[in-house]
């Protein structure tokens, strides 16, 4: 049987570099040198050319000397300045060669010069050349860096296989000690790390703020005879690096201690005790010990501040509920007194000047709060929109019917242009109203009186472009960047004259880029206005396409026919505000403002409605709603919560403690009064949300 010889494998191909300016010379070269198999490159000009010499190696390049950009023979000094080109093979292609020209392309490296038109046999027979020249070098090359790879590894094969294993131990260590952010799971970790590669027993102790142990975490386990580490002389050794935080092997009648201190920076957070045999540690486990201690501390040192930052998170999130609620407790008797002031029938001038003075004040201060805690949830990532089918001329309806009283204010015209097309968009309707308001009042604010302010809509391509553009304090150009970042503001003066918290630009982006969209600012300079436009997925609206549906009429409740509402609220000056106007409304009502207090008043009162606060003293809100569910009298009231606390958390707890609606003060009164009208409607509106 004949054997069978296994076919050479192929030559690896090189790199032929062509350069010339003319098209039709590389379609001649490639097709006299396909024959040769290699990798033919094709370069169109002298910047090119350098381009591939940077990325790649060739064996020979074929130049033409007469090139528009950068001539062949400047081409050619170019490429012998890199390293990796300087003895690359220079073969130039001319039509004409006169002896200077020759003089210099031979001076600067060149090989041998070609005339054009060529002679396919003889380009062919040179370039083979310097083709297997080239390879025969790499060859030589190959196997030089191959003998000296051999003698490198039969050298260091040991030391290789150790330091592989220690990379791996160190990379697997470092795997194991970013699973997890919790302290306990990383200390428990980090022992589990220790035995029995780095020592028979690991030993974590973390000082207190007076450089005592508070804690001490061990692994394995201590025996009951096992008194190895509560020797004095290791206490002791373990006192002191924690003190100097310095390594320090201890040894004690054949036994050691490798003890680390564990560092974030200067500060130390605790030391690493591994003990075994005195001999075990030697000088290359001390520096893996030493090693994986850098990496114990960074992960203790994460462990440490991902808890401070959720403590941190935490505390904020109770500041910031708890900043809104005494911030609008105040609110809520300020506006139920403007509104039993509107009730009036006739006030001096100056008395309906300051009623009106302190209601838009009150206003200004219920959206600066309510701006400041959006921003907070956006930021937390808490804040999600409910898409629906809109009408662009129904959501500009809206805001603008929201901004129309602070234009008046300033006697300002909005001239509003939209499309004669049927525009429609998927969107949440109160973020894009709020969105749109937003621009119109900045406008506004930073216009003078009786200027104009244009809100423009246009569609085209699938995407509806918004844009509200003003007459007014315009942007300087170095502040344009910088215009929605949160609490960003160009007027830094001390009399911040616009006021503002600088966080509405911040809540426009947010909202916008949550609809799938994105805002963008424009302005000539200062004094020169500014335009501020958002774009959103829009389209056509298609045949039977239905506009949103208007805000629903709210009509104040009749004179006649009062229920009973009990109001439960610490807040004295709310309390008895909002008593007075539901008073006036010819409602008969009671005050409460504790809890026992409350559910005693409910049996005797049997309320149809309970205005209730959830802040109250004693019993909070929840546990109030929860009695009064719980006894008959008040079983089937009407309970809404009338609160400062607006989170999600607490809108949820309301609902799970049997509140009908949750109420965040201060309350638009104008929607109270329509639920109180009639409680049973009211009820069913609730069910079916």
């Amino acid at each position: 049987m004949a054997s069978v010889v296994p076919p050479a494998e192929a030559p690896e191909k090189v790199n032929i570099l062509v350069v010339d300016d003319l098209p039709e010379k590389h379609v001649v070269f490639t097709t006299i040198l396909e024959e040769l198999g290699q990798n033919i490159v094709s370069a169109r000009s002298g910047q090119e050319a350098l381009k591939f010499i940077l990325e790649m190696e060739f064996a020979v390049i074929l130049l033409d000397v007469n090139m528009p950009d950068i001539d062949g023979l400047e081409t050619a000094s170019l490429i012998r300045q890199y390293k990796k080109s300087a003895q690359t093979p220079i073969v130039f292609i001319t039509a004409y060669v006169d002896e200077l020209q020759a003089r210099r392309g031979y001076a600067l490296g060149a090989v041998d010069y070609i005339p054009s038109p060529v002679v396919p046999e003889v380009l062919r027979s040179k370039v083979r050349v310097f083709v297997e020249l080239f390879r025969m070098n790499r060859q030589l090359q190959r196997q030089a860096a191959q003998r000296e790879e051999l003698a490198r590894s039969e050298a260091a094969r040991t030391a290789a296989e150790d330091a592989t294993q220690r990379a791996d131990y160190l990379s697997q260590a470092s795997q194991v000690l970013s699973r997890s952010l919790n302290l306990d799971d990383t200390i428990a970790a980090i022992l589990d790390q220790c035995v029995p590669v780095l020592a028979e027993r690991a030993i974590l102790g973390m000082p207190d703020k007076d450089g005592g142990v508070r804690r001490l975490e061990m692994h394995p386990a201590p025996k009951a005879d096992d008194h190895e580490m509560f020797t004095p002389q290791l206490r002791e050794a373990a006192d002191q690096v924690i003190r100097d935080k310095q390594f320090r092997l201890w040894r004690h009648e054949g036994r050691a201690a490798a003890i680390c201190p564990l560092l974030a920076g200067d500060e130390i957070r605790g030391a690493l005790a591994l003990l075994g045999d005195e001999a075990f540690f030697d000088s290359t486990r001390i520096a893996l010990i030493r090693e994986f201690a850098s990496r114990a501390s960074i992960a203790i040192e994460n462990a440490r501040l991902y808890s401070a930052v959720q403590d941190a998170d935490r505390r904020k999130n109770e500041f910031l509920a708890m900043l809104a609620h005494e911030l609008r407790n105040p609110l809520a008797p300020i506006r139920n007194a403007v509104h039993i002031l509107s009730a009036a029938e006739k006030l001096p001038p100056k008395l309906a000047w300051a009623r009106d003075v302190i209601g838009r004040q009150a206003d200004h201060m219920a959206r600066l709060i309510d701006d400041l805690l959006d921003v907070s949830r956006i930021v937390q990532g808490k804040v999600t929109v409910k898409p629906e089918k809109l009408s662009l001329a129904t959501l500009i309806e809206h805001s603008v019917e929201a901004s129309s009283p602070r234009l008046g204010a300033r006697e300002q015209v909005l001239d509003v242009v939209l499309p004669r097309e049927d525009i429609e968009l998927e969107g949440d309707q109160v973020r894009l109203s709020q969105v749109l308001s937003n621009l119109i009042n900045n406008a506004c604010k930073f216009s003078p009186e009786r200027s104009r302010i244009r809100l423009e809509a246009q569609f085209a391509d699938g995407e509806l472009q918004v844009s509200v553009k003003d007459e007014g304090a315009g942007i300087a150009p170095e502040f344009l960047p910088h215009m929605f970042d949160l609490f960003a503001q160009a007027d830094q003066s001390l009399d911040r004259s616009q006021g503002g918290l600088g966080i509405g630009l911040t809540l426009v982006k947010h909202l916008i880029e949550l609809h799938g969209g994105r805002v963008f600012a424009a302005s000539e300079g200062l004094g020169k206005g500014a335009q501020v436009t958002v774009c959103l997925p829009a389209r056509l609206g298609g045949e039977g396409t239905q506009a949103a549906p208007a805000a629903p009429v709210r009509i104040a409740p009749p004179k006649h026919g009062a229920s009973r509402i009990l109001v439960v609220d610490d807040l004295a000056a709310s309390a008895e505000t909002l008593m007075t106007l539901l008073e006036m409304e010819g409602f008969e009502v009671r005050i409460a403002h504790e809890g026992q207090a409350a559910l005693a008043v409910a049996r005797e009162f049997r309320p149809d409605v309970v205005l209730l606060d959830i802040g109250l003293p004693g019993m909070n809100g929840f546990e109030v709603a929860h009695g009064l569910r719980s006894q008959p009298e008040s079983r089937d009231a009407l309970l809404i919560a009338l609160t400062g606390y607006g989170e999600a958390e607490s809108r949820t707890r309301s609902a799970q403690a049997g509140f009908d609606f949750h109420m965040v003060k201060p309350a638009d009164v104008t929607l109270l009064l329509a639920m109180l009208a009639d409680p049973a409607e009211a009820r069913k509106t609730a069910v079916a949300v």
